[in-house]
């Protein structure tokens, strides 16, 4: 005699209740995540060759420099992470090696805002938003560009920069000694100027002066705006 299970009839209705589950449960196709590289790469700013008040010769120069910190830069995190898996993030190396970071980090990407704060010609139009707010914190744009150029001309090696305040919109003019002290915390950089010698001796010798003069004939000021739009939005 043949077993008939008394459950028999109930094996299409769970067949039926697993494919609709089933149907209801697939996992949605998996979203492409960007990810961040392994690696900053240089960047290519030979468009600047030809730039008035800018030697080839100097600017090739300053271009090579600048590679050298991206290059620091990726060893440096490169080796964070050899030394992390070799449980060496308690030595004096590592602590060294992390006091290094931020000058070959600031060096690479304060080089990257000062390129491409470059290769313009055109003055800042008078109705741009960032104009208005230059009168509005120093009384008028020739009071904020004495301000700047007086910055730049402190005796010593560094950078200046243009910030904005996150939190009440206001403009600074700031010097930055080296390339990581002197940065006002959570500000946004809108103008930003080496007065390195690098920058400027091998053309222009001391005369630093002369080098922020050409410094100003070259601003992208609609780079500069988009930076102060982007802060303010």
């Amino acid at each position: 005699m043949k077993y008939s299970s008394p459950f028999l009839f109930l094996i299409p209705l769970i067949t039926a209740f697993s494919s609709a589950a089933s149907a209801q449960n697939v996992a949605p196709a998996p979203q492409k995540t960007k990810v961040a590289p392994s690696e900053y790469l240089v960047k290519d700013y030979s468009y600047l060759y030809g730039m008035p008040g800018f030697s080839d010769a100097l600017l090739k120069m300053h271009f090579q420099l600048y590679q050298g910190y991206v290059k620091n830069t990726n060893f440096l995190l490169a080796r964070f992470k050899e030394m992390d898996a070799a449980g060496a993030d308690q030595t004096y190396d590592y602590g060294a090696l992390k006091r290094r970071l931020a000058w070959e980090w600031d060096g690479m990407r304060l080089h990257e805002l000062y390129f491409e704060n470059l290769g313009g010609s055109d003055m800042l139009d008078k109705s741009d938003p960032l104009y208005g707010k230059m009168i509005s914190d120093f009384g008028s744009y020739d009071a904020w560009k004495k301000s700047f150029v007086a910055t730049g001309l402190i005796r010593g090696i560094g950078w200046v920069i243009l910030y904005r305040d996150p939190q009440t919109g206001r403009l600074f003019n700031t010097w930055i000694n080296e390339h990581d002290v002197g940065h006002l915390s959570g500000g946004d950089p809108l103008l930003v100027m080496d007065v390195f010698e690098h920058a400027y001796i091998t053309q222009y010798g001391l005369d630093r002066a002369k080098y922020i003069n050409a410094f100003f004939e070259n601003i992208n000021w609609a780079k500069v705006s988009k930076r102060y739009n982007a802060a303010t939005q």
